[in-house]
């Protein structure tokens, strides 16, 4: 990988705090791994071994860009956190929020533990809003630790506290049926997971299919402690979230086509509608099948 090109970027829409829909450039960036070993994360497939040369985020930033059409908002996934150091060098910050400020909002990922005065520096130096996207992964406490995220509800909460204080918005991220969950349980758990969040104080929440194919998760299939959700499980846990009316909610369907065993008659058209829904913040009319019931 090329320290100074991010290894994806792209427009996408979204339906804002607000309520407009409005058009995003998500650059994720290329850096150093993530120094968490999360359980159930694919995402080192796409890192550095080592900490990029100060100036190569900016450069990738510029590189993006420079391809992009032009977009609202811009979100800085970086596989990892933001404001892990050995990720994105503090020296580049002026640079990059020099970058951002030209959007109407700055959208960056970080884990729990990292969130305090370095949140404060970058903040300072954007001139416009700034959002922090948690993973919370689970409300479910005996769940959460078995992830090796490190992290407990409690610190969690003390993050979001952290960043309602400070005036940064909060977005989560929810997995539905993560491992070591029962799937019976998984609509339940993603249901509370939101309720949590959204007491936490969170804007937005994304709701992510736990998928494998990092390895660990193909080895938690064969002992039983994992079963990828079924598609019905994150549809009904999309409702439940639109339902409540308390933040946006947005359905994850990256990669759903090749990683759901759903019905194949129904399984583009129901994605359709969960990405529909992630526009509308509407629940849209359910999906008729002849073969399934729209219900596999």
């Amino acid at each position: 990988m090329d320290p100074r090109k991010p290894y994806a970027f792209f427009v996408e829409n979204e339906r804002s705090i607000s309520g407009d829909l409005l058009s995003v450039a998500t650059i994720f960036l290329t850096n150093r791994e993530c120094p968490w070993r999360c359980a159930m994360c694919d995402l080192w497939r796409n890192t550095l071994t080592e900490t990029v040369p100060i100036g190569a985020i900016p450069q990738q930033i510029d590189y993006a860009l420079a391809r992009l059409a032009p977009a609202r908002q811009i979100k800085l996934y970086n596989s990892g956190s933001f404001f892990d150091l050995r990720a994105i060098p503090e020296e580049d910050y002026p640079a990059i929020a020099e970058r951002s400020s030209q959007f109407e909002r700055t959208i960056v990922e970080c884990h729990p533990a990292l969130i305090g005065d370095r949140c404060l520096r970058f903040r300072d130096l954007l001139k416009n809003p700034f959002e922090i996207a948690l993973g919370l992964e689970t409300s479910h406490p005996e769940v959460l630790e078995k992830l090796n995220k490190r992290i407990t509800l409690d610190l969690f909460a003390r993050a979001a506290e952290f960043l309602r204080r400070n005036a940064i918005d909060l977005r989560v991220f929810i997995l539905v049926q993560p491992p070591f969950l029962p799937k019976v349980e998984a609509l339940d758990w993603a249901m509370r997971s939101m309720d949590f969040a959204f007491d936490c104080g969170a804007t937005a929440i994304t709701l992510i299919p736990t998928r494998g194919g990092n390895g660990a998760m193909e080895r938690f299939a064969e002992t039983g402690s994992f079963t990828p959700p079924e598609l019905k499980t994150l549809e009904a846990a999309a409702e439940y979230g639109i339902r409540q009316q308390r933040g946006r909610i947005f359905a994850d369907t990256w990669d759903l086509r090749t990683r759901t065993n759903a019905c194949l008659m129904c399984l583009e058209r129901r994605i359709a509608r969960l990405e529909l829904q992630n526009l509308s913040q509407c629940i849209e009319a359910r999906v008729e099948c002849s073969t399934c019931g729209g219900d596999s």
